[in-house]
């Protein structure tokens, strides 16, 4: 009987061509929309906490409070609050609805309740820092798409850090002489700089739109934007050198 060669897959048709060499030109081509997606399910995920202790999910709640607990402070009167009468609340409204105390290890344990509203999973710099990482990553994508964006130095990038680097650093020493009772806590040398020419609330207190809260949000918007800038660029030469390597490959065992 008369027996014909098998037949060979014909070179460059999909059977011969290896997973990885089509996976690295995907990843390559979609690499900024994938960073955005984790980052916004990392920074998304706590806001999902308050709204899972709001419709009565409590294990995902508590589970996503634990979860974030390793990563951040989470002090009640320096993070928001959704759900509630009110945004974001003092060390003493807390205090009453908690506990008469000034431990941060148990003042992070308030969550809220159901007529404070439930606190988002970790402290407003880290919302700030983490959302403007997500919000900078699908801007550079839409921006890059048009021209080509200027590098950002490396003496920009600590520019755009420094304002991170000195108010965190200044509310851990501040903090030192006791949650309430340090320099960043009524900020009287901001008061005399200025010669209280700006209302109280703005110099004490952690609220919305007191100094503190400027600090932290604009520090973390700063962090996020000098992250992005910088990082972007070579994320994009990495991934455009990987594309290439994997294309170069294919042609080889072709």
């Amino acid at each position: 009987m008369q027996t014909y060669p098998q037949e060979r897959p014909f070179a460059g048709t999909p059977s011969s061509v290896k997973p990885s060499n089509r996976l690295v030109p995907w990843i390559g081509r979609h690499w900024q929309l994938l960073f955005a997606a984790i980052m916004g399910l990392y920074a998304g995920l706590p806001v999902l906490a308050p709204a899972f202790m709001q419709i009565g999910w409590t294990a995902a709640g508590n589970a996503i409070y634990t979860l974030y607990a390793m990563q951040c402070h989470q002090l009640p009167q320096r993070s928001f609050f959704l759900f509630g009468s009110k945004t974001m609340y003092s060390l003493g409204e807390v205090r009453s609805a908690w506990q008469n105390t000034l431990d941060p290890l148990i003042l992070r344990q308030f969550i809220g309740n159901p007529e404070m509203g439930w606190k988002v999973a970790w402290s407003d710099r880290m919302v700030a820092m983490y959302t403007s990482i997500f919000a900078f990553s699908l801007l550079w994508g839409l921006l890059r798409r048009w021209f080509k964006l200027p590098r950002l130095t490396w003496w920009g990038l600590l520019l755009l850090l420094l304002p991170m680097a000195f108010d965190g650093t200044s509310h851990f020493i501040s903090d030192l002489a006791g949650i309430g009772q340090g320099f960043r806590d009524s900020n009287a040398w901001l008061a005399y700089l200025t010669g209280n020419r700006l209302p109280p609330a703005f110099y004490a207190g952690d609220a919305i739109s007191s100094f503190n809260s400027w600090m932290r949000l604009l520090s973390g918007v700063s962090f996020g934007l000098g992250i992005v800038w910088f990082a972007f660029p070579y994320l994009e030469e990495l991934f455009e050198g990987l594309t290439a390597q994997s294309h170069t490959s294919s042609t080889v065992e072709s």
